[in-house]
C-alpha cells in the first residue's frame, strides 16, 4: 500500500519561502500522478497543483501560479512545492495525493493514496 508523507510545512513571515515535501513509501510514485491540495476548517478543500507522472505536464491554481511551483524526482520517489512570496491567504493545512495514472491532471477524477496534510502558517 503506498502511504505518502508531507513535510517542510510550517511558520513563515509573508514574503517568505516554504519547500513541502511528499515523499513515498510502500512503493513508488512512477506512474503516478501527484497534486497537492490545500483546505483550512470550515472551507472546501482546493487543488494547488498537480504533476503527470512523468513531470511533463503540469498546472496550478489562479491564485498561486507565478508564485508555487511544482516538480518532481521519481528516483527518491518525492514530489515538492516550492512556495515563493507567501501570503497570509495562503495558511492552510496542505495535502499531497497520487492517483496511479498515466492521464494528465485535467482528466483525473480520482485520487486513492493521501498525505496526513502538514500545516502552513504565513503571518507576520
Amino acid at each position: 500500500q503506498l502511504q505518502l508523507v508531507e513535510s517542510g510545512g510550517g511558520l513563515v513571515q509573508p514574503g517568505g519561502s516554504l519547500r513541502l515535501s511528499c515523499a513515498a513509501s510502500g512503493g513508488t510514485l512512477e506512474d503516478h500522478a501527484v497534486a497537492w491540495f490545500r483546505q483550512a476548517p470550515g472551507k472546501e478543500r482546493e487543488t494547488v497543483s498537480c504533476i503527470s507522472y512523468s513531470g511533463a505536464s503540469t498546472n496550478y491554481a489562479d491564485a498561486v501560479k507565478g508564485r508555487f511551483t511544482i516538480s518532481r524526482d521519481n528516483a527518491k520517489s518525492t514530489v515538492y512545492l516550492q512556495m515563493n512570496s507567501l501570503k497570509p491567504e495562503d495558511t492552510d493545512v496542505y495535502y499531497c495525493a497520487a492517483a496511479p495514472t498515466r492521464r494528465v491532471c485535467d482528466y483525473i477524477v480520482k485520487w486513492p493514496f493521501w498525505g496526513q496534510g502538514i500545516q502552513v502558517t504565513v503571518s507576520s
